[in-house]
């Protein structure tokens, strides 16, 4: 892999899925599954196999079905967990184990009621007994962004030799500042004896607004896999935007960091998983909302018209929007209207397009929006 390629870990089938009321069927799985693989995510988390019969048939099926990405299965550290994930993960091509424990004090204290040493020997023992089955074993320190930093080394140091390839730097609760996850990622990238040996991901919650933004810090400071969803999906807030993080790298190229995305398809993707799983995209959602590339301020619609890159940092067309829309409201100017009049075959001098203005403004201060058959009526009722 090039040092500056992030793999992209897919968890919408998996983390995503866990949004109350969002319960797919096997048959659903395997549509967005297919479509992910498309897409070119490197990891797809299949589900928690040993969560129930229908996890453990989703997981397997998409184990059968997919073709490039490996597919992943998470568990506990416990060893039934494990056993039940390799087992549903034996169809694939390449598989992944996703095993690990929560690390901060928090979760040590209250729900372990254990201590630093013990949860150090649990993370060791799974990853240990994970390596019987695979190769590719995924460590997860939960709550990675609570944990103290000097304990959390510790733990990455020993799972490294015991045999995890990846290192899961969670933050669970989405507490972090992007300089604080930044600087735990760079801090372990100095202080893990064997890093090297190991990719270090992020997997960044929203419960502040941050995922993306922590996600983005980590990959500047060393990590070379990054864990997200389609359109943000998961518990809480939701977990950090696949788009999201795939465009930030796409369009800042002094990042020098880059992904195997087919980014044409994240649109349709987007969509995809919002009717599959019932979950309606926010108009005003980055990259895929419906209002991510439309005008509808007469000053924004004028630069538009004049130069795209006025008002628009990416190509539509990069994401799998056909165009930038105008929309028509009491705020658009003369010249949304001629470009809207135009495309339906009105061709306006000034004198006319003065006139059908006036009348325009009084139509939209009716009605929310003017659509493009409503624009003929605004003209013979202006008398030209």
């Amino acid at each position: 892999m090039s040092t500056n390629r992030v793999e992209i870990f897919d968890t919408t089938l998996r983390d995503g899925e866990q949004v109350p009321g969002c319960k797919l069927d096997t048959p659903n799985k395997l549509i967005i599954a297919d479509r992910l693989d498309e897409l070119g995510v490197d990891v797809l988390e299949a589900g928690f196999p040993i969560s129930s019969p229908g996890d453990f048939k989703s997981v397997e099926a998409i184990a059968k079905l997919v073709k490039n990405a490996r597919v992943c299965g998470l568990t506990r550290a416990v060893e039934k967990d494990i056993e039940v994930a390799a087992e549903a993960l034996k169809p694939a091509k390449r598989s992944r184990i996703h095993t690990g424990i929560g690390t901060s004090d928090s979760h040590i204290r209250y729900k372990f009621k254990s201590n630093q040493d013990a949860i150090l020997e649990r993370a060791v023992a799974a990853v240990r007994y994970a390596k019987r089955f695979v190769e590719d074993i995924e460590f997860y320190a939960e709550d990675a962004g609570r944990t103290d930093n000097v304990y959390l080394a510790r733990v990455c140091e020993a799972v490294i030799q015991a045999g995890a390839t990846v290192l899961n730097i969670p933050d669970t609760t989405g507490y972090c500042l992007p300089e604080e996850y930044g600087a735990k990622i760079k801090f372990l990238k100095e202080n893990v004896k064997g890093i090297d040996k190991a990719t270090l991901s992020c997997h960044c919650h929203n419960d502040l607004g941050l995922a993306t933004a922590n996600s983005i810090a980590g990959a500047v400071n060393g990590a070379r896999q990054i864990e997200c969803t389609i359109n943000g999906i998961g518990e809480r807030a939701g977990n950090t935007s696949l788009e999201e993080v795939v465009m930030i790298m796409r369009q800042h190229p002094h990042l020098n960091l880059h992904t195997n995305i087919n980014t044409r398809l994240l649109f349709d993707t987007s969509r995809l998983v919002s009717d599959k799983m019932g979950m309606p995209v926010q108009p005003n959602k980055a990259i895929v909302g419906a209002n991510a590339f439309a005008h509808s301020s007469g000053i924004h619609q004028d630069g538009v018209i004049k130069n795209r890159e006025t008002y628009e940092i990416m190509d539509p067309h990069d994401v799998g929007v056909t165009e930038s829309a105008i929309v028509l409201t009491a705020r658009s100017g003369r010249a949304a209207l001629a470009y809207r009049a135009k495309n339906i075959g009105y061709e306006l001098d000034k004198l006319q397009l003065d006139r059908v203005y006036e009348q325009f403004l009084q139509f939209a201060d009716r009605q929310k929006e003017i659509k493009d058959e409503d624009i003929p009526k605004i003209i013979k009722a202006s008398g030209i």
